[in-house]
């Protein structure tokens, strides 16, 4: 390479918001140290990565095109638009067929004489392992997971699903290489667990993505020290030759101290903005969403909008649904303490907003770490994926929130009785987390996450070290190749 042209890095992210946002964050702190970044991804995908990172000139994007497969709608190039949650997997099976373009991609920096130091891949995309070993590049994979869950299901992994085969879903599930001070029961894991089928696509898939992840030459994780140090150790025994998992987060706030030193609030003018600028007390709206990829039944998203209106509390609602109505005159009911906003919106904003005092949220690793790092607790109501472990770890392990009871009960709704979580539920998990004595006391360590947050990205910080570590590893290796 050059030793005038600046070192570059391969990053691939999933074709998922979630996975997308914190690569991207990191894309922007890695060209801010000196280094180029190029993001691979395919073409619906372009004009959401070119708004978050056009004004980044040392960031460039390389554009695959996305296979065109029978199980899939055409035009479908993000989670964030698959019609079913039945189609993931398709979804996902479809992502290996980028293989060849991208190893194109770098057949192409090799004739040019410029490999990146490293790729840093999103875990889901295991075979991009094999394609950085043919040419010789270390392959770094990128969780969308916080430090303990992720090692937690490693283990699970490890000892065998079958082990939970007869439990029920209220049993603990106990892992002798993690020492915790809470217990997680088996109905805090995902139903996608492994179950020991080798028949079973899906369980084949999982296990080639933990061998390929277990075999990269680390992981880039987002989170912090201070929050997760003591599973570290736990998390590095899963890797082989002894490689490291990086603590560099939180990004959004590495993203932040540098673009706006905070979140600008002042110079955003939206209606939800807006609306929380005119709340008359600080802390007292309780933000409402769950994600990007959550489908949720009508029938629950009434009993949401009955329990918001019984609670009594001002809220900000995300509504993604796109053929939902709510109950009659249930909007003119609650229009002078709610907003309902059915576009897109900046959650970032909005958590960081003195308006808002919590965030009734599907317990995503993104939006803990949102919310904490705005020092806002959450009401965890987890929706699929590994979120029911994060909303155990937020609630009992981190002490920054607070469960909302599963038990779900029968309601009627048009198609007949549904199985739903009451209104009534919803109400008293709203009331405690905005009003109780145990919400104001996972409010108190949700601001002290924040404040330990903010301290771990500024310069000198736990995060910030381990970026700089990660670039001085990886840049000196690459001289010395």
């Amino acid at each position: 390479m050059d030793s005038a042209q600046p070192h570059h890095v391969v990053i691939f992210p999933t074709m998922a918001h979630g996975h997308t946002l914190p690569l991207l964050d990191l894309s922007k702190a890695l060209c801010r140290r000196g280094l180029r970044v190029i993001i691979i991804t395919t073409p619906l995908n372009v004009p959401d990565i070119t708004s978050k990172v056009s004004k980044h000139p040392q960031i460039s994007l390389r554009v695959l095109p996305f296979p065109r497969v029978p199980d899939l709608p055409e035009g479908c190039e993000n989670t964030a638009q698959l019609p079913s949650p039945d189609l993931i997997f398709p979804f996902f099976r479809a992502t290996k067929m980028l293989k060849q373009p991208f190893e194109g991609v770098l057949r192409e920096m090799l004739e040019t004489g410029c490999l990146p130091v490293c790729v840093i891949s999103d875990f889901l995309l295991e075979w991009t392992l094999d394609s950085c070993r043919l040419f010789g590049i270390p392959r770094f994979a990128s969780h969308g997971m916080g430090v303990l869950p992720m090692a937690v299901l490693k283990a699970m992994h490890m000892q065998g699903p079958s082990s939970m085969g007869a439990m029920s879903n209220s049993d603990q599930v106990k892992f002798p290489q993690l020492n915790l001070p809470f217990a997680f029961v088996k109905g805090d894991f995902p139903d996608t667990i492994p179950k020991g089928d080798d028949e079973d696509s899906w369980n084949r898939f999982i296990t080639e993505v933990y061998k390929a992840d277990d075999s990269s030459a680390g992981f880039i994780v987002n989170s912090f020290e201070e929050l997760e140090g003591e599973y570290l150790a736990t998390l590095e025994s899963f890797l082989e030759n002894k490689a490291n998992a990086w603590l560099v987060g939180p990004l959004l706030l590495v993203n932040n101290l540098v673009e706006t030193s905070g979140i600008d609030l002042k110079n955003q003018s939206c209606p939800y903005i807006d609306w929380l600028d005119k709340q008359p007390v600080r802390n007292a709206v309780i933000y409402v969403s769950f994600g990007t990829q959550s489908h949720v039944s009508d029938v629950q998203m009434d009993e949401i909008a009955m329990g918001l209106e019984m609670a009594g509390q001002p809220f900000v609602w995300v509504v993604r649904s796109k053929k939902w109505s709510p109950p009659e005159e249930w909007e003119e009911r609650v229009k002078e303490r709610g907003l309902v906003a059915r576009d897109w919106v900046d959650q970032r904003s909005i958590l960081a907003h003195p308006s808002t005092g919590g965030f009734l949220s599907h317990c995503g690793w993104n939006s803990v770490l949102e919310s904490l790092s705005g020092g806002v607790p959450l009401l965890a109501w987890p929706m699929g994926a590994e979120q029911g472990l994060n909303a155990r770890y937020v609630a009992e392990g981190m002490g920054a929130g607070i469960l909302v009871q599963q038990e779900r009960g029968r309601v009627l709704g048009m198609e007949g009785i549904e199985e739903a979580v009451r209104r009534d539920v919803i109400c008293d998990g709203v009331k405690e987390l905005m009003g109780g004595g145990r919400g104001r006391r996972v409010r108190e360590r949700a601001q002290e996450l924040g404040v330990m947050a903010r301290q771990a990205v500024e310069k000198g910080g736990s995060s910030d070290r381990k970026l700089d570590e990660l670039i001085a590893s990886l840049t000196i290796e690459k001289k010395n190749a």
